[in-house]
């Protein structure tokens, strides 16, 4: 009589973000294909996008489409299983994730509330703006957090344009005005891109509306400068390049309240704007708070050791802007997409280990320094900063290509050489053939 053949380890990985999708293609590519690991990935989403990408979606410099990964044919390739929905608890004792029922966008069901069992779980989910309570904004500024949000943004963007270019009246003072809230990367490269885009949406027959006269891009910063989480020597060069773009920027303003048409300061000054948008602050989502009693800081982000398990549970982990993990003297691991793609690389070396029984190593994070995209204006950056102990500054052309580099490593990670080679190729010639910027 034969012995009752033992069941693969499971390992889930709840978010398909660029750390868990990696994570999930790595191992389903060694692991899931030979049959050794069952690894399933849980998204409520059915494509992804790089999250550094969405301000181009927004202004309309990138088409989505051309860079999206549909989550089930990635799976289909590399050897994982992709399950649609939203984690929204845990059962540690059971081990079962949660998983919502997901509908479509007529409400109709089209997967039920289920549980998907694990052995070992990635929590990958991510992280969301932190308005900080600011009135208004829920309802009057639109935050990137999604491909969701960029579209609905430039879909705003190009009707307003449309907009002011077909009425008859003169402009409203706040029309074809962006008031852009936070002054980090996101919100920074945002403002560079739409400093182009919208002039080029507009000289495509738009001839009422004069970009330098009644376009109007507002950056407002509650720190003392620009880019306050990096070296004062890029913010410097930053807030000259954005001058030079004609960007206003107000610093050590901080918004008392959001309404339809402006953006209210606590000095009393008000910023007119017909569209707003909220890049300031991070915080994890508010569903981890209180999920299956794992320790959380106060912005909900899980507590992980130094090798990345959660605090009160050896078999969950966490990665990415959803957890929190100490970077010794120098505080916290930032949030970053490089520290996601290392956390990711890490676990993909140590969770067979601990699926064996084995030790585990501790995760280092190694600071490669940080760059930020002015669009086809400029780069500037700090690099190297793990390589020589200290802040290589520098902009420009070079700063341009190590930015576009840091893409391409994730699109290696999750694709390989060849397809990689090729997309870039494709994508190349069909810039050639058609608009610079996306007019839909």
């Amino acid at each position: 009589m034969s012995k009752p053949q033992r069941e693969k380890p499971r390992i889930v990985i709840a978010g398909g973000g660029a750390g868990g999708l990696e994570l999930a293609t790595r191992l389903g590519d060694k692991y899931g294909r030979q049959g050794a690991f069952e690894v399933t990935l849980v998204e409520r989403n059915r494509t992804h996008i790089w999250k550094p990408k969405l301000h181009e979606i927004a202004a309309g410099s990138m088409d989505a489409s051309a860079h999206e990964v549909d989550y089930l044919a990635q799976a289909y390739w590399h050897g994982f299983r992709y399950r649609i929905g939203d984690m929204i608890g845990i059962d540690r004792d059971r081990r079962e994730v949660q998983v919502a029922p997901h509908f479509d966008n007529e409400g109709r069901e089209v997967t039920p509330a289920r549980t998907v069992a694990y052995d070992v779980l990635v929590v990958a989910v991510g992280s969301e703006n932190n308005d900080f309570g600011t009135p208004g904004v829920a309802d009057h500024a639109i935050k990137l957090e999604s491909q969701a949000d960029a579209k609905r943004f430039h879909e705003r963007m190009v009707n307003a344009c449309i907009r002011a270019h077909a009425q008859k009246i003169p402009l409203g003072v706040h029309q074809l005005k962006v008031a852009i809230i936070g002054a980090g990367a996101t919100g920074v490269e945002l403002a560079a891109e739409l400093h182009r885009t919208t002039r080029e949406v507009v000289a495509y027959g738009l001839d009422q509306v004069d970009p330098e006269r009644d376009v109007k891009i507002t950056i407002i910063e509650a720190a003392e400068r620009v880019l306050p989480a990096l070296p004062e020597r890029v913010s410097k060069e930053t807030e000259k390049l954005l001058a030079k773009l004609g960007v206003e920027v107000l610093v050590n303003a901080k918004v008392s309240e959001v309404s339809a048409d402006h953006v209210c300061l606590t000095n009393g000054q008000t910023v007119p704007a017909e569209l707003i948008v909220w890049a300031a602050g991070v915080k994890a989502p508010r569903f981890l708070k209180e999920i299956a009693d794992l320790e959380t800081n106060g912005i909900n982000q899980l507590v992980v050791r130094p090798t990345l398990q959660t605090t009160r549970d050896d078999r969950i982990f966490s990665i990415g802007d959803c957890s929190v993990c100490s970077w010794g003297e120098k505080g916290k691991v930032p949030p970053r997409a490089q520290a996601a793609h290392q956390q990711a690389s890490h676990l993909y070396a140590q969770i067979p280990r601990y699926l064996q029984g084995k030790p585990i190593a501790d995760y280092k994070y190694r600071d490669f320094g940080s760059l930020v995209s002015l669009g086809e204006f400029s780069t500037v950056g700090s690099m190297m900063g793990a390589l020589v102990g200290g802040n290589l500054v520098f902009a420009g052309r070079f700063a341009r290509m190590m930015y576009l580099s840091l893409y391409k490593m994730h699109e290696y990670a999750l694709h390989g050489p060849v397809k990689v080679a090729l997309d870039t190729l494709a994508r190349l010639i069909t810039r050639r053939t058609e608009s610079h910027v996306k007019l839909h």
